[in-house]
């Protein structure tokens, strides 16, 4: 059995499930291949700052949908900048441009259109970052009061690709997230959307298929 196979996920969720440095430096420590996936939104700098903290090069994977805040894309140069990020910006086949001449604005969450639309601007993007990337660890900045799904994660666990997931935060507060960034100097961004959410406690469809 191989090292990855014989992991006590329970046992490592019970030690290390609060300590997120703690659990961003055991999953790094795992010697394989990682990523962090960010978007950019309030607080992403946190766990950008710990997992480069642990391994600098890591590779940070944003899927640009092409609609985010003029804010965002400013806050996404000043923490890449800041922390010297690895960066790796994965954006859909078509434009926005190209997009919207063709099909009109972004679906609202009802139009039958918004699944494709989903599909095009953020899975498919994900999904060729992995095919790119071939990681096998997967940090991201979930948080259990996301939504009732989250609510139910584990901060690692292995998805339905066989990544180690893992989510340092996900029983984080806005609180604590923000005495973070105080306590390390780290920017934030409040003025952010994501179309293919639309609202709070709605999932996008990227963690429940991955």
């Amino acid at each position: 059995m191989s090292k990855l196979q014989a992991l006590d996920l329970a046992k490592i969720n019970q030690d290390l499930g609060r300590d997120a440095q703690g659990l961003v430096d055991w999953a790094i420590g795992l010697g394989q291949t990682a990523i962090v996936t960010t978007n950019f939104r309030p607080f992403e700098a946190v766990i950008l700052h710990m997992v480069s903290r642990a391994q600098p090069d890591v590779q940070v994977v944003w899927m640009d949908n092409g609609y985010n805040t003029e804010a965002t894309y400013r806050y996404a140069d000043e923490v890449t900048k800041q922390l010297g990020l690895n960066l790796r910006i994965y954006l859909p086949s078509r434009s926005r441009a190209h997009r919207e001449a063709v099909e009109g604005p972004a679906p609202a969450l009802d139009d039958p259109r918004h699944a494709a639309f989903t599909q095009e601007v953020k899975l498919e993007p994900f999904a060729r970052a992995l095919r790119e990337t071939a990681p096998t660890v997967w940090f991201t900045a979930l948080r259990a009061t996301d939504s009732a799904v989250r609510a139910q994660m584990e901060p690692v666990s292995i998805n339905p690709d066989g990544l180690i997931k893992v989510a340092p935060l996900l029983h984080w507060s806005s609180k604590e997230l923000h005495e973070y960034c105080q306590q390390h100097g780290l920017p934030n961004n409040f003025d952010y959307a994501d179309p293919t959410k639309g609202q709070e406690q709605r999932e996008c469809g990227l963690h429940l298929s991955h």
